[in-house]
C-alpha cells in the first residue's frame, strides 16, 4: 500500500495560494486516476485507487500546513504502511518557480509541514517538491498565502501535472526512476525533454 500526500491548507480563502500547490498536484491525480476525494478520517480528506495491484490512498491532510505530521501519522500507524511508501508532494520555496525536485529522504528545510511529518514520522520517505520561488520583498508566511499570479499559474500548470505523474512513477517503478524521468530545472519546465 502506498499513501500519497499533497500539503496545503483546507479552506476556500487558501485555494490556489503557492503553499497549496501539493493539493494542486493531489487533486490532478485525483482527476486523471477518477478518484473522489470524498472520505474524512485521519484529520485528512482521502479517496482510494489502485496502480499497478497496488492499493494507494490519496490524501489531503486538513490540519492545516504546520500540522500534518498529525494527519499522516495517524494514517501510517492505522494501515502500518512503511514510511518509504509515503510519498510526499509540496511547495517549496528555496527552488525556483517551475523546479521539480525528487528525492528520496531528506530534510524539512524551511518547510513547517514538512517540520511536522518528520517530528511525526521520521524522514525516511520520498518527497515531490515543487518550486514556488521566493520573493525578497514580501514576508515569507504572506508570500506563501498568497495566491499565483496568472503568468505563475502558465508556468506551474505542466509542473503540478508532472509533480502527480512523479508519484506514480514512485509507485509503479521506484523513486530513482521518476527522479530520472521528473527532476527539471526552473527553465526546463517550459520545454521539458520528453
Amino acid at each position: 500500500m502506498y499513501i500519497i500526500a499533497g500539503l496545503g491548507n483546507p479552506g476556500k480563502e487558501y485555494a490556489n495560494t503557492r503553499h497549496n500547490s501539493g493539493y494542486m498536484a493531489l487533486e490532478y491525480l485525483a482527476e486523471k486516476l477518477n478518484v473522489k476525494l470524498n472520505k474524512l478520517k485521519f484529520n485528512s480528506v482521502y479517496g482510494e485507487t489502485s496502480v499497478n495491484g497496488e492499493k494507494v490512498m490519496l490524501v489531503k491532510p486538513v490540519t492545516y500546513m504546520n500540522r500534518s505530521g498529525l494527519a499522516l501519522g495517524e494514517i501510517i500507524r492505522f494501515y502500518k504502511v512503511p514510511t518509504e511508501n509515503l510519498i510526499v508532494i509540496y511547495d517549496d520555496i528555496d527552488i525556483p518557480l517551475g523546479t521539480l525536485r525528487i528525492r528520496p529522504k531528506g530534510s524539512a528545510g524551511t518547510h513547517n509541514g514538512m517540520k511536522s511529518i518528520i517530528s511525526s514520522l521520521g524522514s525516511e520517505f520520498p518527497r515531490i517538491r515543487i518550486g514556488i520561488g521566493r520573493n525578497q520583498d514580501m514576508d515569507l508566511a504572506d508570500y506563501v498565502l498568497h495566491k499565483f499570479t496568472p503568468s505563475e499559474r502558465d508556468i506551474l500548470a505542466p509542473v503540478i501535472e508532472k509533480a502527480g505523474e512523479a508519484a506514480l512513477e514512485i509507485v509503479k517503478n521506484n523513486v530513482e526512476s521518476a527522479m530520472q524521468k521528473y527532476n527539471i530545472k526552473g527553465d526546463a519546465a517550459n520545454h521539458p525533454e520528453e
